[in-house]
């Protein structure tokens, strides 16, 4: 009696292990089939260029969304300070409306193009002119162009307004239109908004705004560089000449927390494409 009541504790022992060794299995399975982020949760924190505010606000709302714990942050500063944030970490991830520059890459700062935006250049609604050569905007920007007639417009000075040192739009429409320090401004503004608000009350005015910040704006005309509009389809097939990349800037080596590789690999797939086209930006991801 003794050995067969022995006989069923060990049986039932084993049974009880086969069983807790096929309920584990079944936990670590369930554990690697989430993909829907809900055990994300912490800061992203992204700073830098003004421009891409619009994109990366459309990106990290709708990121928050899915993952309830993950708050997305993202602040100004330029496009510089996008660049010295990611490689000094004081941000996860650097913005930069612009290129890198060789020696921001031989740093270890890596150039990550989530979008292209096209750099309009815009003048008061009131002025008959409508199309201009990228000689031409070069020679007014750096002052060899003075008055509208000389392009076709109407008798009268010109009036130019450009953005602040340091930021993205402005060193990629100088770099564009190589008059990198030699621009003659009448004002030099510090953000988009205040651009596009100064030639629309400006009769006079020529300016620069991200395409993204241009459409749908009263008072303002973006007019056509070398006879091609800026828009999506000629910033990604690349006729309009006047256009720049949209960067999320990271380090080589630097780790990323759970939650902000999550929303770069996400920012970067073709998941997001349409969320940065309702910004007004021309996605990269295919």
């Amino acid at each position: 009696m003794k050995k067969f009541i022995a006989m069923l504790m060990a049986g039932a022992m084993a049974f009880s292990l086969a069983a807790c060794g096929n309920q584990s299995a079944e936990n670590t399975q369930s554990g690697s089939d989430k993909t829907d982020g809900s055990e994300l949760s912490g800061t992203v924190m992204c700073l830098g260029s003004t421009s891409m505010s619009k994109v990366m606000g459309y990106l990290s709302e709708q990121f928050s969304t899915d993952n309830s714990g993950v708050t997305v942050s993202v602040e100004g500063g330029g496009s510089s300070a996008g660049v010295e944030a990611a490689a000094n970490g004081t941000a996860d991830l650097g913005l930069a409306s612009r290129a890198l520059k060789d020696e921001e890459k031989e740093q270890g700062l890596v150039e990550n193009i989530v979008a292209l935006d096209g750099i309009a250049i815009i003048v008061n609604a009131d002025n008959a002119v409508a199309d201009l050569s990228v000689e031409q905007i070069s020679k007014i920007f750096t002052g060899e162009i003075t008055d509208w007639s000389e392009v076709g417009g109407e008798a009268g000075d010109i009036a130019v307004i450009g953005r602040e040192a340091g930021s993205g739009t402005r060193d990629g429409f100088e770099s564009i239109t190589e008059t990198e320090d030699s621009c003659k401004l009448d004002q030099e503004l510090t953000s988009t908004g205040a651009v596009i608000e100064a030639v629309r009350g400006n009769a006079a005015a020529i300016g620069y705004a991200s395409l993204s910040e241009v459409e749908g704006q009263d008072g303002v005309s973006a007019i056509t560089v070398d006879g091609v509009e800026c828009s999506e389809s000629t910033i990604l097939d690349g006729t309009y000449k006047i256009q720049r990349p949209f960067v999320i800037v990271t380090k080589e080596g630097a780790e990323m927390s759970a939650q902000t590789e999550a929303f770069f690999d996400w920012a970067m797939s073709t998941d997001a494409a349409d969320l940065i086209r309702q910004a007004g930006a021309v996605p990269t991801a295919k």
